[in-house]
């Protein structure tokens, strides 16, 4: 999952960074509306948290720009505490939820889940696949109910075979969707860490598939993925 936030405070996102990132999310960070608007255009992200209150660009003019391009990426605005009437903009501009100033960092980490799972189309929070599952908040993987041990490269490769089980993945794509701006991952990294990945889900029967030339997909099972309650 890759998450934008844009944030003026640099000191608030640099903590909102860290935390979520330490969670397994993709981070990048803007600390303006004309970046935010450029990079928006620019990449994919699976969640925006947009603060209102963006030099160059308000945030209701990079949230108005956004859904003017019919774009359906979750977005999580965040105010200050007495800015109801700029939270009740936002909703009405196509927000999906929201946060007033200063709040708890556990209380955001817990919306964006559910922001980034209603937008994966999951309606649970256990992925299912043979004798695998993966849970989406605590984003642990268990073989037979035993934590599966993985890196945090390994989890978040995991979540995105799973999240598109039976589909082909490329290399690039990879990249993509594990690296934040500046970071460099090469092709052949990625091939290390599925090598690694594929050998740790080998007692689950989960099976990593190599199309040559083409990329991987995660081999779906005949009556397909499933959900745990």
């Amino acid at each position: 999952m890759r998450i934008l936030i844009a944030e003026d405070d640099s000191i608030l996102a640099d903590g909102l960074s860290r935390s979520l990132r330490g969670d397994g999310y993709v981070v990048d960070v803007v600390h303006d509306g004309s970046a935010a608007d450029s990079a928006l255009q620019l990449q994919s992200f699976d969640l925006l948290i947009l603060d209102l209150g963006l030099p160059l660009m308000p945030g209701l003019g990079v949230l108005r720009l956004l859904r003017q391009r019919n774009s359906q990426i979750p977005v999580l605005i965040l105010t200050a505490a007495d800015a109801v009437e700029q939270r009740v903009q936002g909703l009405d501009l196509g927000a999906d939820d929201y946060m007033a100033k200063p709040f708890a960092l556990s209380e955001l980490e817990a919306r964006v889940r559910a922001l980034t799972r209603r937008s994966a189309g999951a309606s649970t929070t256990v992925l299912q696949h043979k004798q695998l599952t993966f849970d989406l908040n605590g984003r642990i993987a268990c073989i037979h109910g035993q934590p599966l041990e993985l890196s945090a490269r390994e989890t978040t490769l995991l979540e995105i075979f799973l999240s598109r089980c039976g589909r082909m993945i490329s290399k690039n794509q990879f990249v993509d969707l594990l690296c934040e701006w500046g970071e460099e991952v090469t092709t052949n990294a990625i091939e290390v860490y599925i090598h690694r990945l594929r050998k740790k889900l080998e007692p689950s029967g989960a099976r990593i598939v190599t199309v040559r030339g083409l990329g991987y997909c995660l081999e779906p099972e005949t009556r397909g993925n499933t959900l745990a309650a």
